[in-house]
């Protein structure tokens, strides 16, 4: 078993919160943990984000991980934890209300 250290995906919003865009999918006979998520509003006017995990491509309530925080214009938000996925749980979920505000994943696939 392999280990690969990376940036795992990166997605500028659709600017439709509640609308799941697919940040991340765990390939199949891998195994992921997310290591650190980074949101980036590039706007003066502040926005609210979504971040979650799930068995489809579509927010599940079960899944979310961030449900609708607020991000301030010009700011950039860090999440560092240690969740994984797998072919279970494979999606990594993301949404904001502005398409100014982007998402970055780091993390380590798993073979």
């Amino acid at each position: 078993m392999g280990t690969l250290y990376k940036r795992l995906g990166a997605l500028a919003s659709t600017g439709v919160i509640g609308t799941a865009d697919t940040l991340y999918t765990c390939p199949a006979a891998t195994a992921t943990v997310i290591s650190t998520i980074t949101v980036c509003n590039t706007s003066a006017s502040a926005a609210t984000f979504s971040i979650a995990v799930s068995t489809t491509t579509s927010f599940v309530a079960a899944g979310y991980i961030v449900y609708q925080a607020s991000i301030a214009g010009n700011d950039t938000v860090g999440l560092t934890f240690g969740a994984t996925l797998d072919a279970t749980n494979k999606y990594l979920l993301c949404s904001a209300s502005a398409a100014t505000v982007s998402f970055s994943v780091f993390g380590s696939e798993i073979s």
